[in-house]
């Protein structure tokens, strides 16, 4: 097994994380994919949808082995909901 270590401070990788999905990702996969899991790696910009965050994360390892990846759960602010609301605006 691949023991991966971060290369960046969580301030950081939240910093890339957010700035890659909101200016490279989120265009690409909002329509149609509420609520889904992506998986971005914060170094290539690459990322991969899945219905959960092992998943996504797997898959873009698959392709990146030696990826940094952040995960946001697709039209909501965080991965796991305790209590938040939805950012999509009700029909």
């Amino acid at each position: 097994m691949t023991v991966r270590q971060p290369r960046y401070s969580k301030e950081e990788f939240a910093r890339r994380g957010n700035e890659i999905y909101e200016s490279q990702v989120r265009q690409q996969v909002e329509q149609g994919n509420h609520g889904k899991i992506v998986a971005i790696d914060i170094e290539t910009g690459a990322f991969e949808v899945d219905d959960t965050p092992m998943v996504a994360v797997d898959r873009l390892y698959e392709r990146y082995p030696d990826a940094q990846p952040w995960v946001i759960r697709i039209g909501h602010r965080s991965v796991f909901r305790m209590g938040s609301h939805s950012l999509r605006k009700p029909v």
